[in-house]
């Protein structure tokens, strides 16, 4: 049996948009982020511009570690998601941090991971 292991302190990667740090792991066959959001962050004011389109087109699958983030979902659905709290977010949405504490978040879907705010 083969264990493998990557610190997210030494990123395979790490993209830095506005008020956003996406740091990517790359394990044997699977992709993991780290997803720091900053007080004041929403996808369609710091995401938007780098990537275009009317929503986020990326399906996650992931938890947050700190922070609360509201999703709101093109058809009008929306959640709050906290600390403990495993979500799957479809594409097409909308989403921002609440209050003043930043959002930790890990990405545990690859595609997600890898693509995640990469112009």
């Amino acid at each position: 049996m083969t264990i493998h292991s990557k610190s997210f302190d030494e990123p395979d990667e790490r993209r830095t948009p506005d008020k956003t740090s996406v740091d990517v792991v790359k394990l044997p066959g699977a992709s993991v982020a780290r997803i720091t959001f900053q007080p004041g962050w929403r996808w369609s004011e710091c995401i938007r511009p780098v990537v275009g389109g009317d929503s986020c087109q990326v399906r996650h699958i992931g938890t947050i570690l700190t922070g609360e983030m509201e999703v709101v979902h093109d058809d009008g659905s929306k959640a709050r998601v906290v600390p403990g709290v495993a979500y799957i977010i479809e594409p097409g949405h909308d989403a921002w941090v609440v209050g003043d504490e930043p959002v930790v978040s890990l990405e545990f879907e690859s595609h997600a991971a890898e693509i995640y705010a990469k112009g």
